[in-house]
C-alpha cells in the first residue's frame, strides 16, 4: 500500500518538467526531417542492429531487438523501409502489436558509432514476394517483412553511448558473469527441473544448437 503521507516527487505537466530541466535548444527540434535523406540512408545501410518499439491496442508497450548483417533493412524509397522478420521465438509480440496499433519507434545502431539514428511511423505486416525475396540468406526468405512508412527521422547524440561505453572492449561483462539463458528462464518459470544438471546442459545444448541451424 502507498503511504499517502508521504512527500508526492511526481511531475505532473511538461511545465514542470521544462522548468527543472529547462527549454529545448532548437536545433534539435529543427533537426527532425519527414524523410530518409542521403544521411539516414547510409546509416540505416551500416546499421546491423536495430530495436523496435510497439504498442497494443492498450497502449502496453514492447520493445524487441532485430539483427542482421549491415543493409538488412530495406530503404525502398526516402519514406519507406522493410525489416524481415526472422525465426524466432514465436511470440510475435511485435507483429500481434502491429496488427492492433501500426505506431512505431526504431533506433538504429552502428558498432562503433556513439550516435544513433531515430525513425517513427506507422508499420504493416506484408508478404510481398519482392521484399522477401530481397531479404533471402541461405537460400532461406522470411515469412513476414515489416513495412514502415517514415514519418520522423533524426540523428541522436552520443551522450548515452558515451556514458556506457557500449563499444569499449575494456568495459565487456564476460558471459560467465550469470548463468546461461536456459538455466535463468526455467528457474524463473520454477521448472520441476530446474535443478536437474543432465536436463539444464541438455537445453543449454538445444538452444546453441537452435542458433546454429535456425538463425535464418
Amino acid at each position: 500500500m502507498p503511504d499517502d503521507s508521504a512527500p508526492d516527487h511526481r511531475i505532473r505537466s511538461e511545465a514542470e518538467l521544462r522548468e527543472m530541466i529547462g527549454q529545448v535548444d532548437p536545433i534539435a527540434v529543427d533537426k527532425s526531417i519527414a524523410a530518409i535523406d542521403k544521411y539516414a540512408r547510409r546509416f540505416i545501410g551500416l546499421s546491423p542492429f536495430l530495436t523496435i518499439a510497439t504498442f497494443d491496442a492498450k497502449g502496453n508497450a514492447d520493445v524487441s531487438p532485430r539483427g542482421d548483417a549491415p543493409g538488412f533493412v530495406q530503404v525502398l524509397d526516402d519514406r519507406t523501409i522493410a525489416i524481415p522478420d526472422r525465426p524466432g521465438n514465436n511470440r510475435l509480440d511485435t507483429m500481434t502489436n502491429i496488427i492492433e496499433n501500426p505506431s512505431v519507434g526504431l533506433l538504429f545502431f552502428v558498432p562503433g558509432f556513439d550516435d544513433t539514428l531515430r525513425v517513427n511511423g506507422k508499420a504493416v505486416l506484408t508478404r510481398e514476394p519482392a521484399l522477401l525475396a530481397a531479404a533471402t540468406v541461405n537460400n532461406r526468405a522470411p515469412k513476414v517483412m515489416i513495412r514502415v512508412t517514415v514519418e520522423e527521422v533524426f540523428l541522436h547524440c552520443a551522450k548515452a553511448l558515451k556514458r556506457s561505453k557500449l563499444w569499449d572492449p575494456a568495459q565487456h561483462v564476460d558471459r560467465k558473469t550469470m548463468p546461461s539463458l536456459a538455466r535463468m528462464i526455467l528457474e524463473q518459470v520454477e521448472h520441476n527441473k530446474c535443478s536437474d544438471e543432465e536436463f539444464l546442459e541438455a537445453a543449454d545444448e538445444s538452444i546453441e544448437q537452435d542458433y546454429k541451424e535456425n538463425l535464418y
